[in-house]
């Protein structure tokens, strides 16, 4: 759980500190985006926090603030929203996809087809 004064903080309180933020060694894998620039999450929080580099607020948890405050977060240089969007767009073109498999049935199911046949081929045989 991440510390108190971390959990509080605003948007703006990210933003005020983002803008004087200077981070000179070479980016952590999570990184958000703050007014075109790409900065650490987790230094970045807690240095809005005010809080010691060793606060128990960890990556995810940091990530986690800065995602619900709105701000693009990214693993590796790759955005995280992207890969969300990307599978809410997968799901609803297979939903998509089963709707016009179904709207192109008579009215049948291949499941009902099929019982419908296999009653046709039954009565043909003798009892």
């Amino acid at each position: 759980m991440p510390s108190a004064k971390v959990s509080v903080l605003t948007r703006e309180d990210i933003l005020a500190t983002a803008s004087g933020f200077a981070w000179n060694r070479q980016l952590p894998k999570w990184t958000v985006i703050v007014e075109g620039k790409e900065l650490p999450a987790r230094p970045l929080v807690l240095c809005a926090a005010g809080v010691p580099p060793n606060d128990p607020t960890n990556s995810h948890q940091a990530v986690a603030i800065l995602a619900e405050r709105g701000f693009a977060v990214r693993y590796e240089g790759k955005s995280v929203h992207d890969e969300k969007q990307a599978s809410q767009d997968q799901k609803a073109l297979l939903d998509l996809i089963d709707d016009l498999c179904g709207s192109l049935k008579d009215g049948d199911s291949l499941l009902a087809e099929r019982e419908r046949e296999h009653r046709i081929e039954k009565d043909r045989w003798p009892h």
